[in-house]
């Protein structure tokens, strides 16, 4: 599957897969050059962390496997 590069004023953010429907306590996430950005899901406006593409894999590796369904 091939993925088509925007522009960066068209951030996609989204949720981990791990948020459940209840919508508390959810972070989101949207690719950003050579990093990742994250910010609270309920405060869309609110203040947004800029985490480089190196230290974000690490992270994201380092995280426990979900089961498969």
């Amino acid at each position: 599957m091939s993925v088509a590069h925007r522009p960066v004023t068209e951030r996609s953010w989204f949720k981990s897969s791990y948020s459940g429907g209840n919508a508390t306590e959810c972070v989101e996430c949207a690719f950003a050059g050579s990093g990742t950005l994250i910010r609270d899901s309920k405060r869309v406006n609110g203040p947004v962390i800029r985490v480089a593409a190196g230290p974000w894999l690490t992270f994201v590796r380092a995280l426990p496997q979900r089961p498969a369904e």
